[in-house]
């Protein structure tokens, strides 16, 4: 269940929020004038859900590769790594 709370909780308890996000990896959505307005979450969350996000766009690249035939052997691409290495 989504924890949700009005913006004065956010300015009034923030070490409560803080210490929820970091514990729970979930977000606080914080609402102004009843209405969604922000989603608070740990730095670490945050750098999850980004690298996530890095990862699905690379996966969506790499099968758009397969539909179009652009992509490298996989052993001409080891053939091409060592070559780099050397």
């Amino acid at each position: 269940m989504p924890n949700i709370r009005p913006s004065a909780y956010l300015r009034n308890n923030y070490n409560e929020i803080s210490e929820f996000c970091r514990t729970t990896m979930e977000p606080v959505f914080i609402t102004k004038n009843g209405h969604g307005d922000l989603a608070v979450l740990s730095i670490e969350a945050y750098e999850k859900f980004c690298g996530r996000a890095e990862l699905y766009h690379l996966l969506d690249e790499a099968r758009d590769a397969e539909k179009t035939g652009d992509f490298m052997d996989y052993d001409d691409f080891i053939a091409d790594l060592r070559r780099e290495m050397a």
